[in-house]
């Protein structure tokens, strides 16, 4: 059968170099939804159970707040409307403002630098008791002027000599290989700071109470934000690269909330850090590039301390900065650039006033083909960029696993095994 599977091979795409390209188009359409028939893609979860944004949508005191991070790749507002409109839908939040509301971000300590832009949907259930405002951060213009030193590669001086595919694939490689390299220099710093300005902004109050078509900064010190804290409940949703600026960016608050010599101009009420101390944030992170993205880089400076900063009876547990950091890992096995988290690696690549616990999802986002009997064949970028429209996981962020809320579909096609200290 083997040698017969490469002869299947030539028939078929001498059909297509044919006069009858239809037909042989026909065969190979036909054999590949036979395929599709039977959708038996793996997931499996495995680690702690997770309620999704479900419950916290019945919020009576406060408002459920979840930011989108994206990752490599030159960005516009309005990237996540695929995945907002699926997550509205899975949550039966059939009601939208009118309007977004775009804030310009900036730095506090330097207003004329620009932070990209933070893009603010505000949506409802039809009896208007549950609300959910989705804070769209687009950092890439932080990015965009060092990519365009690239520029010249995609011009027709140079890319007419490129074969059709290669040309695509070059281009592809311009806009997204540059930024995780960017990343390690000195643009990290102000995309944590965007990072920190959305963040910032999710504290501040009601829908009417935010600016719109603004530019403008956002500081810590605004008593009501201690109320916001404590009401509002908070999630985070990333990608790629966006999983690495999260966890560094909640890093870096861990930072600026406990050393008042990182920029010591701004003020940190203490009610505040007291507030945040008592809030679980969950990050659903989508292709996980934690464990490639540490390589080369420092450990925290305070690891592998969980019992002392995250158990009630341990010495540091009043230093804490979150009270749990749940980290739900989406990965397609065969997405090139997504890995698995262990928990050691949280132990000790994570700080630990984060009290971070992590929940593998290995999951089939690409449709797997029998390649005429060659093999099992994925396509590797719709591994990398399909999460955000799997309906399973939409399902899992928006109703958990292991809960009363867990959707039918999860139930159905997912495979859970709890795991316990």
């Amino acid at each position: 059968m083997k040698k017969i599977a490469p002869l299947l091979v030539i028939a078929i795409f001498s059909i297509f170099s044919s006069g009858c390209a239809s037909f042989g188009r026909g065969i190979a359409e036909a054999y590949f939804e036979k395929q599709e028939a039977a959708d038996t893609r793996l997931c499996e979860v495995t680690g702690s159970p997770f309620e999704g944004i479900k419950p916290h949508l019945n919020n009576a005191g406060g408002k459920m707040k979840v930011l989108m991070v994206h990752g490599v790749g030159d960005r516009l507002p309005g990237y996540s409307t695929q995945f907002l409109e699926k997550l509205a839908k899975s949550l039966n939040l059939t009601v939208r403002a009118k309007r977004n509301k775009d804030i310009f971000l900036r730095d506090p300590l330097d207003e004329s630098k620009k932070l990209g832009n933070l893009r603010i949907h505000r949506l409802l259930n039809k009896r208007r008791d549950q609300e959910l405002l989705f804070y769209e951060l687009t950092w890439s213009e932080i990015t965009a002027q060092q990519k365009a030193i690239l520029a010249y590669d995609n011009s027709g001086e140079y890319s007419f000599r490129r074969a059709e595919v290669n040309d695509l694939l070059k281009r592809f490689s311009n806009d997204t290989g540059p930024d995780p390299i960017i990343y390690l220099g000195d643009s990290r710093e102000d995309i944590l700071i965007s990072f920190t300005q959305s963040f910032c902004w999710m504290t501040k109050g009601l829908w009417d109470d935010l600016p719109d078509q603004q530019a403008k900064s956002c500081t810590f010190d605004d008593l009501a934000a201690v109320e916001n804290l404590k009401n509002d409940q908070y999630a985070v949703v990333s990608h790629s690269l966006g999983s690495r600026i999260t966890i560094d960016g909640l890093q870096r608050l861990a930072r600026f909330f406990s050393d008042s010599s990182f920029r010591p101009e701004l003020d940190r009420p203490k009610d505040l850090v007291k507030a945040l101390q008592q809030k679980v944030i969950p990050i659903y992170m989508m292709s996980n590039q934690l464990p490639m993205l540490q390589l080369g880089r420092q450990v925290p400076e305070i690891n592998s301390q969980q019992n002392a900063y995250c158990n009630p009876e341990g010495e540091n547990y009043d230093k804490r900065i979150l009270s749990g950091t749940p980290i739900i890992a989406f990965s397609d096995p065969n997405d090139l650039l997504s890995y698995a988290i262990q928990q050691n690696f949280v132990d000790k690549y994570i700080d630990s006033r984060l009290c971070a616990d992590v929940t593998n999802i290995n999951i089939n986002v690409a449709k797997i083909f029998d390649a005429f009997g060659l093999g099992k064949f994925a396509n590797p970028l719709d591994a990398h960029i399909g999460y955000n429209t799997d309906k399973r996981v939409v399902a899992l962020i928006a109703k958990g696993i292991g809960n009363a809320n867990t959707s039918k579909l999860v139930k159905k096609r997912c495979q859970w095994t709890e795991t316990i200290d």
